[in-house]
Parts: C-alpha cells; sequence; structure tokens
C-alpha cells in the first residue's frame, strides 16, 4: 500500500461514517422503525449522560479559573529564581487585519503585568499583500517598536510546497526569528512561545501565569501550554448566533481543561521555542495548524508530550458581516475551518502505525477522542433535533401498535427536558463571563443576552453538524473538494 491510499484511506473513514448512519436512519425509518427508535433513544441516553458529564468538568474547570484568576501571578513569580532569564516569543501572523485591530492587540500587549523587555514580538504579514501590511506595520513599530526586548517583522513569500494559510506563514517565521535567537544565543529552553491570531489580547497576567507554570511543571519543554478562548473582543456587537456558537466553543474548551490527559491546543495557545526547533516548525500544507503542532511534538517525543491548562483567559474577535446574512457565512465558513481538523486522523494514523515506542494506550486513546469527537460533533444535532422524530411520523403504520413507539415521544421530551440542565448552566456562565456592557448598548441588552439561549438548537444544527459534516464529506471525496484556510474577517 502507498503512502497515498494509506492516507486517502482514513480521510474517508470520517465521512463514511456520517453517511451510513444518515442514510441509514432514513431508509429504516421506513422500513424498520422500531430498530431506528431505539437507537434514538439510547443515542439521546448517552448525549444526555455526556452532557451532565460535560456540565461537571465545565464547573470544575470554572472554579479553577476563578482560582487562578484571584493570584497575582507577576508577584507569584518572583518567588521563583532566574525567572528572570526567561524570554516570551510572540508570533502575530496577519491577512488584510484593519489596522484598528493591531493596535488594539498591541495597545493592550503593552498594558500586561510582566516585564516588556523580556517580550520578543514578530508580526509577520503575507508578500500577496505586502502593500497593505508595510504600511500597517509601520505604523505599529513606531508606536510600540521600542517598548520591547525586540520587534520584528516578516514577510513571507508562498512557496510550491505550501499552502497559504496561517501554518506557512508560522513556518517562516519561526526560521526567521531562529536566526536573531541564535545570534544573541539565547538558549532556547529559555524561550517561551505563544502562537496568536493577530486579534488576541491576553489577561494582563497571562505571561505571568505561563511563566510560573513553565517553571514549575516537569519537563516543561515536552508541553504546550492551553488558556480559555473567548471570542468577548466585540461579543456586543456580534449577532445573536454568532454569540451562541462563541460562547459553545469556549465552553467546550473549558470543560476540557478540566481533563487534560486528552486536552489538545486550539486557537491561541503557547509552548517551548526548544520544541517548536526539534520538529521542525509548523507544518507549511496544514490548515488546521494550532493543533497539529501539538500532534508533531506528540509524534517527534513518541508520545511523551501533553498539554498544560493555563486557565486564564485570552480574548478574540467573534465572527463578524455587514449584516446578518454575512455574519451566519462568515460563521459557517469559520466552523467549517474547524471541522477541517478531522485531516488529523490520517496524520495520527500514519504515524501510529510507523512509531513502535508510542504506548498502544496513548494510540487508542487519541484515535478514539479525535475519531468519536468529529462523529458525534456532524451527527448528533442532526439526530437529536431532525432525523430522532422521522420514523415516529412515517412508521405508525408499521409499529404503531408497539409500546416502545407509543411511548417514545415523552421519553425523547423527557430526555430533552434533562439537558435543558446544560443550557441553562451554559446561558448563566456566558452572562458571568461576558466583558462590561459599553454605554452605547442598552441595560435592556442583558435581556436579549440571556433569550439567545433559544437559538442554540438552531446553531446546533446550522453552524455545528452542517459544516461539520461539510468538512468531513469534502475530505473523503479529496481531489478538488479539499478546504483551504480561510480567514475570518474582523472588523471594528
Amino acid at each position: 500500500m502507498t503512502e497515498h491510499t494509506e492516507q486517502r484511506l482514513y480521510e474517508i473513514i470520517p465521512g463514511t461514517l456520517i453517511w451510513v448512519t444518515f442514510i441509514f436512519g432514513i431508509l429504516l425509518s421506513f422500513t424498520h422503525p422500531l430498530i431506528v427508535i431505539y437507537f434514538i433513544i439510547l443515542f439521546d441516553l448517552f448525549w444526555v449522560l455526556r452532557l451532565v458529564y460535560f456540565v461537571f468538568f465545565l464547573l470544575v474547570s470554572y472554579s479553577n479559573h476563578r482560582k487562578v484568576m484571584k493570584v497575582d501571578w507577576s508577584e507569584k513569580i518572583r518567588e521563583l529564581p532566574g525567572w528572570e532569564d526567561k524570554y516570551h516569543l510572540i508570533f502575530f501572523p496577519t491577512y488584510g487585519e484593519p489596522i484598528e485591530v493591531l493596535e488594539n492587540t498591541f495597545t493592550e500587549l503593552s498594558k500586561i503585568k510582566y516585564p516588556l523587555d523580556k517580550l520578543i514580538v514578530i508580526l509577520g504579514g503575507e508578500e500577496r499583500k505586502k502593500d497593505d501590511f508595510l504600511p500597517k506595520a509601520e505604523i505599529i513599530k513606531e508606536k510600540y517598536g521600542d517598548k520591547f526586548y525586540k520587534f520584528m517583522t516578516t514577510l513571507h513569500e508562498l512557496k510550491s510546497d505550501e499552502i497559504q494559510g496561517k501554518g506557512s506563514n508560522l513556518n517562516y517565521m519561526g526560521h526567521e526569528v531562529k536566526k536573531y535567537i541564535d545570534e544573541k544565543g539565547i538558549p532556547y529552553e529559555d524561550i517561551i512561545v505563544s502562537s496568536f491570531d493577530v486579534d488576541t489580547v491576553t489577561h494582563p497576567n497571562y505571561f505571568a501565569r505561563l511563566t510560573y507554570l513553565y517553571m514549575t511543571v516537569p519537563n516543561p519543554t515536552r508541553a504546550s501550554y492551553q488558556p480559555i478562548a473567548l471570542y468577548s473582543n466585540n461579543i456586543w456587537e456580534s449577532h445573536a448566533a454568532v454569540r451562541v456558537s462563541s460562547f459553545g466553543t469556549t465552553f467546550w474548551l473549558l470543560s476540557e481543561l478540566a481533563r487534560p490527559e486528552r486536552l489538545w491546543t486550539f486557537a491561541s495557545h503557547s509552548m517551548s521555542f526548544k520544541m517548536l526547533v526539534d520538529v521542525g516548525f509548523w507544518q507549511k500544507d496544514i490548515v488546521t495548524e494550532d493543533t497539529r503542532i501539538f500532534l508533531q511534538g506528540l509524534m517527534h517525543y513518541h508520545g511523551d508530550y501533553r498539554v498544560e491548562p493555563i486557565y486564564l483567559p485570552v480574548s478574540m474577535d467573534a465572527v463578524t458581516g455587514a449584516n446578518i446574512w454575512e455574519a451566519g457565512k462568515n460563521l459557517y465558513k469559520q466552523q467549517r475551518r474547524w471541522a477541517w481538523g478531522v485531516e488529523h486522523i490520517s496524520y495520527l494514523g500514519m504515524h501510529f502505525r510507523r512509531d513502535k515506542l508510542i504506548p498502544l494506550k496513548t494510540k487508542i486513546k487519541f484515535m478514539w477522542n479525535h475519531i468519536e469527537g468529529m462523529y458525534t460533533w456532524a451527527v448528533a444535532p442532526v439526530l437529536i433535533f431532525v432525523l430522532g422524530y422521522l420514523p415516529l411520523e412515517v412508521g405508525a403504520n408499521q409499529a404503531g401498535w408497539s409500546a416502545i413507539f407509543q411511548n417514545a415521544p415523552y421519553t425523547l421530551e423527557t430526555l430533552m427536558r434533562v439537558a435543558m440542565i446544560g443550557v441553562f448552566v451554559s446561558a448563566i456562565l456566558s452572562l458571568i463571563m461576558l466583558p462590561p456592557r459599553p454605554k452605547t448598548h442598552p441595560k435592556h441588552r442583558w435581556l436579549i443576552m440571556i433569550a439567545q439561549w433559544i437559538l442554540l438548537p438552531v446553531t446546533f444544527v446550522l453552524f455545528g453538524a452542517v459544516p461539520s459534516s461539510d468538512a468531513q464529506t469534502r475530505l473523503m471525496l479529496g481531489g478538488r473538494y479539499r478546504l483551504g484556510f480561510n480567514v475570518t474577517e474582523k472588523k471594528r
């Protein structure tokens, strides 16, 4: 079997699982409705139990977040000898973002509770956007460049073995800044890297907390460091469906932070420079580079690599648009790009098969978590809110006599009522974690922030299952259906 054939087999599996479920679910609803009803009830029961599990870890993680927030980490790190020897290298890849976004990011970065002369900041543009990038980079350099230990700009030109996106830009930025680091003779182990979207605003104590973790956890270069990802920079100006989806992403990640044994990196996060050099920096032909860089470390160190939760937030922009339709389209594209993380299944499978040093338990855990996660992302909303009621509508003639058939609507309704616990907890936490209401918004806007959660079933399907199924189907078909990197539009 060739490497290409093996890769294609792995790529076909996720989409096949989805469409087998959908096709057989529809066909059997007409021919054997009782089988489908049994399956739906069992699946809904599993989903409710999983939701209870989710809520438990969500609350545990939120409690940890509150505890970490109460500590002044800028004072705490002074208890550690040698903390001044650590440098923070921050990557900001850009692609046409407005100057207002860049200025806000650097303004907030200059306010952090950490010595700015320990920060190496690199702003990376693309050659194809250089006429847009260079004037903005000059403005940022003039206003903020002298605040840091070192401020650099790079201009990446796309090569034939690369795809347009953050991964290829970050790869180029990494190799360029390595020249400077080698020239200065800074030990790789003393450099902590943060790969940020250019709209990322960190908590003031983020770098102090990150330094403390890096200096106190075992084998710090064998770990990535994951903050809480908030999409709240412009949350008050975004549309309701966007807000529900954004908080859904935050709560998913927040619950995962309480289970670091299954945690992967996502969006803006941090890691050691030594690991980046060891793996050759980010892959240049990948869409979801934020997770892949963690997997590169996992493979390079034969399974001895992990994610440490930071429990402090970084805030980014929620997707936007000129109107609700534009915002919905951009949200769909963002979710589909995130769902393209299904491409990691072939990477995992091919490397696991060849690497005999990675424990079998580790291989099973990572493959199961990723395949199951991608499958339920695409299938669960459809089964719960759509397909689950089809056999009840079309199967009365064949199974109407069955007690299971007659009681199924009440059973499903009861399960959905129990599932409302998750919606209630999410709604309360979303209000607690909202940034202060801008004075330009009326007080009754708070009522909208609560009422918006009635949109959850719609966003769950339209901006969850559909884009996820879209991405996995495209990967299954391959060729011209494969996705490239889609840049999320940012406006202020």
